[in-house]
């Protein structure tokens, strides 16, 4: 049983209810697989960018922020990585990969709203848990190989982020892959991220409560996530500067405020907010480090979720000269 799914029914037997009815107030549900549709990917979107330089990176400085304790973990947010126009049409093929398009036609393929379904809390490989009093969003989930890739191919022409993430060995990655894994390394795996997009749209009043994400690892073994890649599809007050008001501008009202990425302490008295902006992307490692989707006060957040993904490379020695060989 996942720790979340114990959390949520060890709370409620303290509230009085027995374990059977606390099994009963939150049951797994089996993970369904919803084929998507084919949508239309221009052969231009999300083309590699012809200056680079354009995407801005900075790495969190955990040591000299109020949360020192993480200071040999891994979080960058990178600028500049998606344009707002981009940001609209990636946002718009994924609802057109539930079959949204359709419905124009009288049809629901998507069951309505554009796609969007209450997300669900993961509770191992094969279940879910619907609980909204820690996790309350919209999702969609988009399976699309060919524009995870192009995505991550603009996350690598930031500085230096190819040769951080290609390789992870040596005390620098310890904190990430852990040391449970001998004689071997992890590398990353020729499609970067795996193709699991997962689109998140909080309104007012939403959010997602603490914790660590959790390695997401394939059915036959061969590879698996560390490291946790956000990217923003739209911008907050926040991050745009525009302070609270009791004279807001009209349009100004349908503005995101609220909705930051939260790093925080363990006893959550401490915290580092990342804020969202279009065509920013939050590159993290899964181990280690507890953070939140910050509730949302006024209009809508839209985000998308994706996994970098590994594969282990066993190393030998070479009998004739001493040297390794990477199988």
């Amino acid at each position: 049983m996942s720790s979340i799914l114990q959390k949520l029914r060890s709370a409620a037997m303290q509230q009085g209810l027995t374990k059977a009815e606390a099994a009963k107030l939150y049951p797994t549900i089996p993970i369904t697989e919803h084929p998507s549709f084919p949508v239309d990917i221009p052969d231009s979107f999300l083309a590699p960018l012809t200056d680079p330089s354009q995407i801005t990176m900075s790495r969190i400085d955990f040591k000299n922020s109020p949360l020192p304790e993480y200071k040999d973990l891994y979080a960058v947010v990178l600028d500049n990585v998606l344009t707002q126009t981009e940001c609209d049409q990636l946002l718009h093929m994924a609802e057109l990969s539930t079959g949204a398009h359709l419905e124009e036609h009288g049809n629901d393929a998507a069951g309505g709203s554009k796609g969007w379904k209450q997300a669900l809390v993961r509770t191992g490989r094969r279940h879910e848990i619907l609980a909204i009093e820690y996790r309350d969003s919209g999702r969609i989930l988009w399976d699309e190989k060919e524009v995870v890739k192009r995505f991550f191919n603009r996350i690598l022409q930031a500085k230096g982020m190819r040769d951080y993430l290609n390789l992870l060995e040596g005390k620098e990655y310890d904190g990430v892959v852990g040391k449970e894994r001998q004689g071997g390394r992890w590398k990353l795996t020729e499609q970067g991220p795996n193709e699991k997009m997962r689109f998140l749209r909080y309104g007012v009043g939403q959010f997602f409560k603490e914790h660590c994400d959790g390695s997401y690892e394939t059915e036959d073994g061969s590879s698996k996530s560390f490291y946790t890649i956000h990217l923003y599809l739209n911008d907050s007050a926040q991050a745009l500067g525009i302070p609270e008001s009791k004279d807001w501008k009209e349009e100004d009202r349908e503005i995101l405020r609220g909705g930051a990425t939260t790093f925080s302490s363990s006893d959550l008295k401490r915290r580092l907010d990342v804020d969202p902006k279009a065509g920013r992307a939050l590159v993290f490692q899964h181990k280690g480090l507890l953070h939140s989707g910050d509730r949302v006060t006024a209009g809508v957040k839209y985000t998308m979720r994706c996994d970098l993904m590994y594969e282990w490379q066993d190393i030998a020695e070479d009998d004739d000269d001493g040297g390794v060989v990477f199988g």
